[in-house]
């Protein structure tokens, strides 16, 4: 870390310099002098994004690597590929300058062949990478986040990125594909090239083939296109979202001297006013969320599995699209939405040339937005699971003339490599200069497809009659207008879909979620300062675990009947005051002990007209719930069972159920998967619960725990709570519990081992649990 004036020569002495694996990320490591009332481990009050960034700091750092080609890859292209690095970097190959990046969400790739030596000797790769300023609205991580390739293809070669799959037509029969495969010809004269395709079905049969003939003009390239029919096609969608791998061989002559194997899905997208939106033919509404990048406890680090696991996560909880905010996300989460079934609306930017912040992208957009959007599309256009790209959020221009011919050059870039979705971007409202009259918003959808409304579900009637074709969806929300606009989304075929701000906990907007205990006076403040870090606001905290604002999404989108939750009480003289993007401070419990004979609220979540509440089999009330699904209760606290049920024309129906917890006895391991793959990659993540004697979670938010593990095959990377403010417990081995529960994430070494987790507390009994890498 930090300016290293020479760091770029080849003769520089690295030998001090700490070795790690990617993907890394700096700004989520413990800060190595800790200054007492100033840090606390990653988080600093120095931090220039404050509560924007969560509290971290960025800075310069470098990176160092070394490699040695073979014989065999002599003669050959050498291309390195870097999937992201946050942010602005410089990269020199043995001691030339090669390429520069300067968004750190842009996957870049470029050809190092001429700065190479030959087989046998070293070559070192070096790469400066620069996070400073204020250049974020969120947690971005620093360093090289992502993964890196070294990539070896003949000099003539196929163009992965550039090769693009349609599906053209569906019917029961068959499905016509489109393929356009470019060939690089690097011959010193033009040369005859034999494309071979073969696609394979999900369960690996060959179900089309074709070749084709060409002569490459030298020093050029050819899109060969190309049409295959697909018999009998497995159709991808969320729920069924099959794979499909062409197969794609260059020949020069007799010799096969490239190949591609580029997995694909079948299926169409079709947006009207009057259908709504409609994948392979049939409706779909959206239920959406939307997710900034970062892996919680892990930071920015993008980890196959930690990406995998998320979308599993949402999976679970019944969303089936994501918007990726407000930028383009790995490469290992599109693959996983492929492979998983998640929609995903893949967003570009957060600005265009007006700032948010000093440092931020608007100082690059003139001269790399076209270069990272084409590198955007090309590399995921190939991805069935991408339904509409979007241009920007929120942007500064959007109701100017500037804005809107901005609008229009992103889009024409898009329509150069793709033409086959629609474009959008999330709108929000714009005032006045008094702040009295909302501004008209026609100039921000002229170019727009789809139109993304951000926080404006009441206003879709309204819009909908100036512009009766205009296709619509809630591209944010907030949870506590869950219902008003999910009714939207059931209520009119042009609402397409509601995607809430957010599905999941994400680092930076340091409690922009927040439910806090305040004195009547006081105001609500959008963010929160020290020592909160975390935005607080999703469905789901950062460990994965469903808040009590999901059971009620369970409720609004139909897949859970009954849900109550119980009001945290608030101390004498003070009352809750909950943000915009919060929710009321509550808990999936009866247990309160000090508080016998009080009033507690009690939320119930139900479709159903009216719903009962029961204490220990006592019925105490019978409410309505009305368009918003919910009826609440005041009821005196006394320890047992508190049961919701449903009532429908008299008769009772689901139920829901909060017992008190006994005294915790226990801890609780439970491993997401006991098995890892020992490639250095692979993650187990450990829940750590405090139950009583009934298996019951304990509510606890104070107990510390001590994790350790011993054995090999594996090592702890990170642990600690869900908590928006404990910044202690943030990757400590040492957390306190929040809301009795912690983590620990394992990451697998290179090697086969066998290992054991431990967790302890003071005064109940501990836990172990046995994990594998192999």
């Amino acid at each position: 870390m930090g300016n290293v004036p020479t760091g770029e020569t080849p003769s520089y002495d690295d030998s001090s310099w700490r070795l790690l694996s990617l993907p890394h990320d700096w700004s989520v490591e413990s800060l190595k002098n800790q200054v007492p009332g100033t840090t606390i481990g990653p988080f600093s009050k120095e931090s220039l994004g404050g509560a924007a960034t969560g509290q971290t700091l960025g800075g310069e750092g470098w990176y160092r690597k070394t490699f040695t080609l073979s014989a065999a890859e002599a003669g050959k292209r050498h291309e390195l590929y870097f999937e992201g690095v946050y942010n602005q970097c410089d990269i020199w190959v043995n001691g030339q300058k090669t390429y520069r990046n300067v968004y750190g969400y842009t996957t870049f790739r470029f050809d190092i062949s001429p700065y190479c030596k030959a087989p046998g000797q070293k070559n070192v790769v070096a790469i400066k990478v620069v996070n400073e300023g204020r250049n974020s609205r969120w947690y971005s991580g620093s360093g090289i986040y992502r993964h890196v390739w070294l990539l070896h293809t003949p000099p003539s070669h196929l163009d992965d990125w550039g090769t693009f799959i349609d599906t053209r037509t569906i019917d029961q029969q068959q499905a016509g594909m489109a393929l356009s495969i470019p060939v690089v010809n690097r011959e010193k004269t033009a040369a005859a090239y034999t494309v071979a395709v073969e696609l394979l079905s999900p369960d690996g049969k060959r179900v089309a083939t074709a070749t084709h003939n060409a002569t490459v003009a030298v020093y050029d390239s050819l899109a060969i296109p190309l049409a295959l029919t697909v018999p009998a096609p497995q159709l991808w969608s969320p729920e069924t979202p099959r794979l499909y791998v062409a197969r794609i061989r260059l020949q020069k002559g007799k010799k096969e001297i490239d190949e591609l194997r580029v997995p694909f899905g079948i299926r169409t997208l079709a947006f009207s006013a009057a259908r709504g939106f409609e994948l392979n033919g049939v409706a779909l509404e959206l239920k959406g969320g939307c997710l900034h990048h970062d892996n919680g406890l892990l930071g920015a680090a993008a980890f196959d599995r930690a990406e995998e696991r998320k979308l599993e996560l949402l999976k679970q909880n019944g969303y089936n699209a994501v918007r990726v905010s407000h930028n383009p996300m790995s490469e290992s989460f599109m693959a996983a939405c492929d492979r998983l079934g998640m929609l995903v609306v893949d967003e570009a930017f957060d600005q265009w040339q007006e700032p948010k912040n000093l440092q931020d992208y608007h100082l690059y957009f003139q001269d790399w937005s076209a270069k990272d959007i084409r590198a955007l599309v090309l590399r995921d256009r190939n991805h069935p699971s991408v339904i509409m790209w979007s241009i920007g959020n929120e942007i500064r221009e959007r109701l100017s003339d500037q804005g809107v011919e901005i609008a229009g050059y992103l889009k024409k870039e898009i329509l150069r490599y793709d033409t086959t979705r629609p474009v959008t971007a999330g709108v929000n409202k714009q005032w006045d200069k008094d702040h009295q009259n909302m501004l008209p918003l026609d100039q921000a959808f002229t170019h727009l497809d789809v139109a993304g409304y951000n926080y404006m579900w009441r206003f879709y009637e309204q819009e909908h009659a100036k512009f009766p074709q205009r296709i619509l969806f809630g591209s944010e929300s907030v949870a506590t207008e869950a219902a008003q606009n999910w009714n939207k989304v059931e209520q009119y075929p042009y609402v397409i879909g509601d995607f809430v701000w957010t599905a999941l906990d994400y680092l930076g907007e340091s409690g922009i979620g927040n439910s806090i205990e305040v004195n009547p006076q006081e105001n609500v403040h959008q963010f929160m300062g020290w020592p909160w870090f975390n935005g607080w606001c999703g469905d789901l905290d950062i460990l994965g675990t469903k808040k009590p604002q999901s059971y009620y999404r369970d409720v609004i989108w139909r897949s859970r009947k009954i849900s109550l939750a119980v009001e945290k009480p608030v101390p004498a003289g003070k009352v809750r005051k909950v943000s915009f993007w919060g929710w009321p401070e509550e808990r999936l419990s009866w247990t309160f002990p000090g508080h016998e004979g009080k009033g507690l609220k009690v939320n119930v979540y139900s479709r159903a007209p009216k719903v009962r509440l029961y204490l220990n089999n006592q019925l105490i009330a019978e409410k309505e719930t009305g368009e918003l699904y919910t009826a609440s209760f005041v009821v005196p606290y006394q320890a047992g069972e508190l049961k919701a049920v449903e009532a429908r024309q008299g008769q009772e129906g689901a139920v829901a159920v909060l017992k008190t917890s006994g005294p915790p006895v226990a801890l609780r391991l439970t491993a997401d998967r006991a098995k890892l793959a020992a490639d250095g990659q692979d993650l187990s993540f450990v829940l750590i619960e405090l139950i009583d004697q009934q298996g019951n979670v304990v509510y606890d938010s104070n107990r510390k725990v001590a994790i350790s593990l011993e054995g090999k095959g594996g090592k702890i990377i990170t642990s600690g709570s869900a908590s928006p403010n404990d910044m202690e417990s943030f990757g400590s081995l040492t957390p306190k519990l929040f809301n009795g529960r912690a983590m620990a994430i394992i990451r697998a070494d290179y090697q086969s081992g066998k290992m054991e987790v431990r967790v302890s507390s003071e005064g109940v009994n501990g836990s172990a649990i046995r994990l594998q890498s192999k």
